[in-house]
């Protein structure tokens, strides 16, 4: 994912809100009315993106209650996006995660907090040295409630904390499944050096943060 862009690169796509973040396309995304999403066999599911899906998806998969993460695209305006297309940052879309959860084990307040807790919150398009619109961070609610909790905690934090916070919040729309070769990859790969030196160890410093929601058997 992680490939070397040429500074001028960078500098044309990514300077500040990027091509994809003022498209007329992506205010509609924004504006639009959030879509909720049923509970199935008792399950609920929950969308956030936070940098590179292969870090997040693990980071998820660590706490109790959570059955699956699922790597993919969200928050965009384009049909369809494929990690190619998304990685020029022009689909609007983020590297997402879908989380499905027992909410009788961990409610979507925790999954919440696990999202601020696991990342640096006041970087703006990216983390760590994933920089670009599609490595944004952005929590997504499907109902008036869970918008409330979103901004009661982004509010509660920057206070703490005394900054901005970067993560935005949308409406949820769509969920797109990114590649199959993507799915689990911290699991299937754990000698890749990008996991090697950026997913284990954020997964390390968000264990450190929330030991009590941590499940287990942690591979």
């Amino acid at each position: 994912m992680k490939k070397i862009i040429p500074l001028l690169l960078i500098t044309l796509l990514f300077n500040c809100k990027n091509e994809a973040q003022n498209n007329n396309g992506l205010q509609t995304v924004e504006n639009a009315e959030p879509v909720e999403v049923p509970l199935k066999n008792g399950k609920a599911r929950a969308y956030f993106a936070s940098g590179c899906f292969w870090c997040v998806e693990a980071i998820y998969e660590s706490v109790k209650g959570v059955e699956e993460s699922i790597s993919g695209y969200s928050g965009g305006h384009t049909k369809n996006p494929t990690y190619e297309a998304n990685n020029t940052g022009r689909t609007g879309h983020a590297e997402s995660v879908e989380i499905i959860y027992d909410p009788k084990v961990v409610s979507f307040e925790t999954l919440v907090d696990v999202y601020f807790a696991s990342q640096n919150v006041t970087q703006v398009n990216g983390q760590g040295n994933d920089r670009g619109s599609q490595y944004r961070s952005i929590i997504f609610y499907q109902n008036e409630e869970q918008k409330q909790i979103i901004l009661k905690k982004k509010e509660a934090l920057a206070k703490k904390l005394n900054t901005e916070i970067a993560a935005e919040v949308y409406p949820f729309q769509k969920f797109w499944v990114a590649e199959d070769y993507h799915q689990d990859y911290e699991k299937l790969h754990p000698n890749n050096s990008y996991i090697q030196n950026v997913s284990i160890p954020r997964l390390n410093r968000f264990k450190s943060k929330m030991p009590e929601v941590l499940k287990d058997n942690m591979h």
